[in-house]
């Protein structure tokens, strides 16, 4: 018999259902939350246990489209490959709940989590993964603890906990928190910019706002998890009695090669800070498995190698606690020497290089229309979206020294480009609606590739002539613990990231934090920590923004820099632009070569093409062409049918001149389009060769609606 579990939490109604659909799984949850249904389930292999030392935990998220009664788009009408939002919010599961499972647990799982009903006002990231938490809490597996999430917004100064898709519309923040009722273990944020009288703003966040922000959510989350350790208490399914392996060696091993090739480790580390490959601990660890002691005691290999890096991690870890002093020499808030080149790729619209230490990012802007975005679909949504501003981050082997093939993109390729977007999109001008797209190519890493894609790509940016607010540096910070002592490191590297205890990257302007992204590795942080963490990473933020606004200066427009002109008409006079069925807009397209958009509401007119003299005179020909013409709105309330007839004879005045013909200021009211077709049976270049500006003519009517009508010379 089903369990249902009915909770009111965080501003909305939660359903839980145990014990009714996927059985078989090692646990199951139905969850429903307004009109939203999702499923999740755990399933766990107890009897293949892997030879190595980590969980194979695998996170899906799945959306079927008959949640939102909708057909898949495309040929296929089958779902296939999982959306960008679909692999990030896997994502976001999956770094939520990793922490949970306890070392030793070598079992393949997986966590499954499908949509089956959708509601546009609810999370799908927050809903999902309380789903999986509390399928994950009540199987069978060595699992007791629950971990939620909430979403927070800010709307007029103050905080909102889980916002509806309204409500974001509305908000300056959107911060989604991950934790226990302890402890915090993922937390993802952005900001979202606004226009307050036609001026943006960024609304970055000062750490100590960001960090009341992070307590208002922990308070959340504790409410939350105490009531789904409680509810779902007798729903848990009696915990299956699973050996946690022990991937340990022998103290004497690890002691003998402490004390006989500490040394030689520590060189191998000043090595090793300088590239993401671990070469040097493996040949030392050759070296030592070929000594007598190794020999007599018949250790293999991979024993040395596991002993040597256990003492590479404690020498690391004991000289950054208590010596101050890093595997590079680096001080604990010092950033790696850096450099930025712009424009190096000449037939790009925008390029930078940009190198930090042993990281190298290569980012190249291209800009197009506003329609060239990329199309994508929102399950809850009938239409279609469009996004106008990319980042696509590439990785390939290369940059860390591997010898392997680019395939396709990865979930972390996907994870870091999304990261970076948040952190350069609102200093982009919402009134710009042309369309971005930021490549980086990750050249070299060892230390935060993500970070030197957001400082190159806000750099590549402003190379592209984007309306940006600001600049946006990156910087990826570390935290290494023992017992009561702890150091804050900046601009961590590779060896740094992966010894240490907890890896959050801070993006954002000199005014204050655009995006930032943390996962813990601790049992929690606290939040005074963390401010300090903050703090810190501003000190290497401005550091850096101060080293590429000087940069920026050196910026020169490349070659392939689309050439572009904007200025403002009077909106009601759009339609002379459009001309008849876009007769006007066509033929200024196809004369000028330029791209024209029109935004009808403001009364903005943008021209862009690759030849700037025929973008001036594009431009000139427009403005003249509305200046010379009566008001549109005058002429729209002439109803031409109540005055002239079909083939009647008028007189009239030539009022403007155009390449496609002239308009005729009519005796008995209104103008009239005499088209240069109509002017002669022969073939007519232009109007002014027949026609002069004031001329006086008669002219035949050809045909008449009620807004316009068509002339002839008769």
């Amino acid at each position: 018999m089903a369990i249902v579990c009915e909770l009111e939490l965080n501003r909305q109604k939660e359903i839980f259902e145990f014990e009714k659909v996927a059985k078989q799984a090692n646990g199951s949850a139905l969850v429903k939350v307004g009109n939203c249904v999702v499923l999740a389930t755990v399933a766990s292999e107890f009897d293949n246990p892997v030879s190595e030392d980590f969980t194979p935990l695998t996170v899906q998220y799945i959306e079927k489209t008959y949640a939102a009664a909708k057909l898949p788009g495309g040929f296929i009408k089958r779902e296939g490959k999982p959306s960008d939002f679909e692999t990030l919010t896997s994502r976001v599961i999956d770094r939520s709940l990793r922490p949970l499972f306890p070392k030793g647990f070598v079992y393949p799982t997986t966590i499954t989590v499908m949509v089956l009903s959708s509601d546009k006002d609810v999370d799908l990231q927050a809903i999902s993964l309380n789903a999986a938490n509390a399928a994950l809490y009540t199987s069978n597996l060595p699992i007791k603890k629950s971990v939620c999430g909430v979403r927070v917004g800010k709307i007029d100064e103050n905080l909102i906990i889980n916002p509806t898709k309204e409500d974001l519309e509305k908000s300056t923040l959107d911060l989604f928190i991950a934790g226990s009722k302890e402890e915090l273990l993922m937390i993802e944020m952005k900001t979202i910019s606004s226009l307050n009288d036609s001026k943006h703003l960024t609304n970055e966040m000062e750490e100590s706002v960001l960090v009341d922000a992070i307590a208002f959510a922990q308070e959340a989350l504790k409410k939350a998890n105490i009531s789904y350790e409680t509810n779902f208490e007798k729903a848990c399914k009696q915990k299956a009695n699973v050996e946690l392996i022990e991937f340990s060696i022998a103290k004497e091993i690890i002691d003998y090669v402490r004390d006989n090739f500490s040394a030689d480790i520590k060189m191998a580390i000043k090595k090793l800070a300088k590239s993401e490959r671990a070469v040097e601990l493996k040949e030392l660890a050759k070296e030592i498995s070929k000594n007598d002691y190794c020999l007599k005691n018949e250790l293999e290999f991979s024993t040395i190698y596991e002993a040597v890096n256990i003492v590479k991690r404690e020498i690391v870890r004991q000289m950054i606690v208590n010596e101050k002093v890093r595997a590079d020499g680096r001080g604990l808030k010092d950033v790696r020497p850096i450099s930025i080149e712009t424009n190096i790729l000449p037939s790009a619209h925008s390029s930078c290089l940009f190198t930090r230490g042993e990281t190298q990012a290569l980012v190249i802007g291209t800009l197009a229309g506003a329609k060239d975005g990329q199309m994508y679909e929102v399950l809850a949504d009938r239409s279609t979206s469009m996004e106008n501003f990319m980042v696509h981050y590439n990785f390939p082997g290369f940059s860390v020294g591997e010898a392997k093939p680019i395939f396709g993109v990865g979930r972390r390729e996907l994870g870091h480009g999304n990261l970076a977007k948040k952190a350069l999109e609102a200093t982009i001008n919402p009134n710009f609606k042309d369309t971005v797209r930021l490549v980086s190519e990750i050249l070299e890493s060892n230390g935060s590739s993500s970070m030197a894609t957001v400082c190159g790509g806000s750099i590549a940016l402003k190379a592209a002539r984007v309306p940006i607010s600001n600049l946006v540096a990156g910087v990826a910070m570390g935290m290494v613990v023992e017992g009561d002592k702890y150091s804050i490191l900046t601009d961590i590297m590779g060896l740094e990231d992966h010894d240490g205890d907890m890896d959050f990257k801070v993006a954002g302007t000199v005014n204050g934090i655009t995006a930032l992204q943390m996962d813990i590795k601790l049992g929690g942080i606290e939040l005074n920590v963390l401010k300090e963490a903050l703090l810190q990473a501003k000190d290497g933020r401005v550091h850096i923004l101060n080293i590429m606004e000087e940069a920026s200066k050196n910026i020169t427009d490349s070659l392939a820099l689309p050439k572009s002109e904007e200025f403002n008409i009077d909106s009601s006079k759009m339609m002379i632009v459009i001309g008849k069925g876009g007769s006007t807009i066509k033929e200024i397209i196809e004369k000028y070569s330029v791209n024209v958009d029109l935004d009808r509401d403001n009364g903005i007119v943008k021209l862009s093409g690759e030849d700037s003299s025929k973008i001036a005179e594009a431009t000139e020909f427009i403005k003249d062409l509305v200046n010379n013409s009566n008001s549109f709105k005058q002429t729209n309330k002439i109803d031409f049918e109540k005055i002239y007839n079909v083939d009647e004879i008028v007189h009239g005045k030539v009022e403007r001149l155009v390449d496609f013909g002239a308009f005729i200021l009519l005796e008995k009211g209104g103008e009239g389009l005499l088209h240069i077709s109509k002017i002669s049976k022969q073939r007519v270049e232009k109007a002014s060769d027949v026609l002069t500006l004031g001329q006086e003519i008669d002219v035949k009517v050809l045909k008449i609606q009620k807004d316009r009508i068509e002339l002839s010379l008769n």
